[in-house]
């Protein structure tokens, strides 16, 4: 079933255009990484799907309205920051609630339950500006998740992080993928390390220059003149 599509959109910024032509449909359950060059709109990609960039051209059709979203470089640097991360992850029940907006007992409950799925729950009364960086996208992570999203957008969720907590936390999104057919859209500029975990690969520098699965891109004659040899199976990650 399609979850997404996405027809010739295009996106300026003033006169310089961001996007264009950009075509793609997405499944229910697919894991995609979105990636390309410094400055290719992959940014402005996901935050034009998700509304919060108007598009000039093109058609953008969801069958889902249960989104979530983890943005770009979310940091706290105050260590007394007055929030548990249990509290946090709370919040994010807080767009699905009519006036008055008060946790209830299930709230609580549905916390737990998300906490304990992430594997977070010993953090659940730590401050949230305690965190490393690996935990804190953990407990964002939760956030997103707590309110059910169909599909998860996810822009460089792990910039920040070591290469130990970078993997960990790529090996918790294909978790969520398999387990629970979530689907997800994950921009990321470590292609070398999310070919081994997403399903398909969306590649733009400001046009699509691919979309499909990662055995599909490995064994493209067109990609192999694009990127070369070389490149093509670094980005591919299907075999040594």
């Amino acid at each position: 079933m399609k979850i997404l599509r996405v027809d010739n959109l295009k996106v300026k910024y003033q006169s310089n255009e961001i996007l264009s032509d950009i075509s793609f449909s997405v499944e229910k359950g697919d894991y995609i990484a979105v990636v390309g060059p410094n400055g290719a709109g992959k940014t402005t990609l996901i935050k034009t799907l998700l509304g919060l960039i108007d598009s000039n051209e093109g058609k953008i059709a969801f069958n889902s309205s249960k989104l979530g979203y983890l943005q770009q470089k979310v940091s706290l640097n105050d260590s007394k920051f007055p929030a548990s991360v249990e509290e946090i992850i709370k919040t994010g029940l807080i767009i699905n609630k009519k006036f008055p907006k008060i946790f209830t007992k299930s709230d609580k409950e549905k916390t737990n339950e998300i906490m304990n799925k992430i594997g977070i729950t010993e953090l659940k009364n730590k401050l949230i500006g305690k965190l490393s960086g690996g935990e804190l996208q953990k407990v964002l992570l939760a956030r997103a998740l707590i309110s059910d999203p169909e599909i998860l957008f996810l822009d460089e969720p792990t910039t920040a992080l070591d290469p130990s907590s970078r993997e960990n936390f790529y090996l918790l999104l294909k978790d969520l993928n398999e387990q629970t057919k979530i689907t997800i859209l994950l921009v990321s500029h470590d292609i070398g390390s999310v070919g081994k975990y997403a399903k398909k690969m969306l590649y733009i520098d400001r046009k699509l220059i691919f979309f499909g699965t990662f055995d599909e891109f490995c064994k493209s004659s067109d990609m192999t003149k694009y990127f070369g040899d070389l490149s093509q199976h670094f980005f591919c990650q299907r075999h040594n």
